[in-house]
């Protein structure tokens, strides 16, 4: 069984950076594309940035130069590297594997507020 989960959320000021961490246990995939989303209250779930297994990113446009999607193949982790937030990035972030199937972590708060 695939487990996805997600730590490092947390309340930060504007400005502020975050790390996110997500673990997957259960299986190792060989192909696979691993994503962050994100989801404001009231607004649906959107990419925030994706990583394939061959290194590939790709981000949303309100993110770019601000957060980096990186991976630790050995750990079976992917981390999302938040900079210079702004209150815009509330949201319950999710971590996402899409691998003969698609999984999905239990999710994790930030909150960018002073």
């Amino acid at each position: 069984q695939v487990q996805l989960v997600e730590s490092g959320g947390g309340l930060v000021q504007p400005g502020g950076s975050l790390r996110l961490s997500c673990a997957v246990s259960g299986s190792i995939f060989s192909i696979y594309v691993m994503a962050w989303y994100r989801q404001a209250p009231g607004k649906q779930r959107d990419l925030v940035a994706s990583i394939t297994s061959g290194g590939r990113t790709n981000y949303a446009d309100s993110v770019k130069g601000r957060f980096t999607i990186s991976r630790d193949s050995a750990k079976n982790s992917i981390y999302l590297q938040m900079n210079s937030l702004k209150p815009e990035d509330t949201a319950v972030y999710y971590c996402n594997l899409f691998a003969l199937g698609e999984y999905w972590g239990q999710g994790t708060q930030v909150t960018v507020s002073s």
